[in-house]
């Protein structure tokens, strides 16, 4: 229990601090390097034919079987990979790559594959989870870690396979999904699109530039005083300005935020945080990742767009500041996946 308390009062006498600090760093990895490898308590999300295809978490994902679902293990890789890149006296390094490659070998990445080539499970998690393995094989690519070539090398297949789909699928998405949790449309296609431009996928910006438009470019007046709804964890208006300032120039993006948001960019702007009840209710807990993922968009359109947004600090420093004791509260139903929201909003902050 001592430990768990310096954790929280590590956390309030940094929570101001202009960027990510390696004691919050340790502490934030050591969530996801518990996880890792934990398979139970699991939440599978399997669609079964016939009674063959009911195996362990561990046997029908070798790589992606812990922190309790596949896409919180694809994002809680992502964490670790990121806090390696940028932290390299991490505590307990060693560790962190040796669960790494283990989970990422070419074996287990095949079996995933194989999974996901299953006609019955093309929608599995459709889009969320891709849009997760999509930043963390950009994070991969990007390392300039010994660890991280072989590894990148090893998710390739399955990120083209993950590309592949989204190729298939988009087209026939005829209406965008506004929910604030997994099927977000738009946060779908957020970390998809920052991997198409890495990897200068002409055609891949393409599909999404053509789908995003069409789904969202004629949309105006985004009703802000409607979120949250009860177990958000992504506002969908957020979101769909994430998106948006990615594929539009500055020329046709602030007008189009103009009608979408107007208020925006009013100097006195404010959103209250979301308020968690209970973090111990798995659903419930969803709102402290709001806070986290409202902070990393605000900090994005700040850093693109400093003249206008700079005003939007405070606001994302407050929504960030909030939730962050949280993240280390000792409750599993948060623990297993508050860690990446965190480390991607001091992502876009720092």
């Amino acid at each position: 229990m001592k430990y768990f308390f310096f954790g929280l009062l590590l956390f309030s006498v940094e929570l101001n601090a202009q960027k990510l600090l390696v004691e919050q760093a340790n502490h934030l990895a050591s969530l996801p390097l518990k996880c890792l490898q934990q398979e139970y308590p699991n939440k599978l999300n399997q669609l079964l034919l016939d009674s063959t295809e009911i195996h362990s978490p561990k046997k029908l994902h070798p790589a992606f079987y812990g922190c309790f679902d596949w896409h919180s293990s694809v994002h809680g890789h992502w964490s670790l990979v990121y806090l390696l890149n940028n932290f390299p006296d991490l505590a307990n390094k060693n560790e962190i790559i040796d669960k790494l490659k283990t989970n990422l070998s070419k074996e287990n990445i095949q079996v995933e594959i194989n999974y996901f080539s299953k006609n019955h499970e093309k929608s599995f998690e459709r889009t969320y989870g891709w849009n997760w393995l999509l930043k963390l094989q950009l994070e991969l690519e990007s390392s300039t870690a010994p660890f991280a070539k072989e590894m990148a090398q090893n998710l390739k297949p399955l990120s083209n396979l993950m590309i592949a789909r989204y190729v298939e699928f988009l087209p026939k998405l005829l209406y965008p999904v506004r929910a604030g949790t997994h099927n977000n449309t738009a946060f779908g296609l957020t970390f998809a699109w920052d991997y198409a431009i890495y990897s200068n996928n002409k055609d891949f910006q393409n599909q999404i530039t053509e789908n995003a438009k069409r789904l969202f470019l004629s949309d105006e007046n985004c009703p802000l005083n409607w979120e949250p709804s009860g177990t958000d964890f992504l506002s969908p208006c957020m979101e769909e300005i994430a998106i948006m300032s990615r594929i539009l120039s500055e020329k046709e993006f602030l007008p189009w935020l103009k009608k979408f948001s107007k208020n925006i960019f009013k100097k006195d702007f404010n959103w209250e945080v979301a308020r968690v009840s209970d973090r111990t209710d798995g659903h419930l807990v969803h709102l402290d990742g709001l806070n986290f993922s409202r902070a990393w968009n605000f900090y994005h359109l700040i850093n693109l767009y400093p003249k206008q947004f700079s005003h939007l600090k405070p606001l994302a420093d407050k929504h960030l500041d909030f939730s962050l004791p949280s993240v280390v509260d000792g409750n599993y139903e948060g623990e297993h996946w508050l860690a990446s929201f965190a480390l991607r909003a001091f992502e876009e902050k720092n």
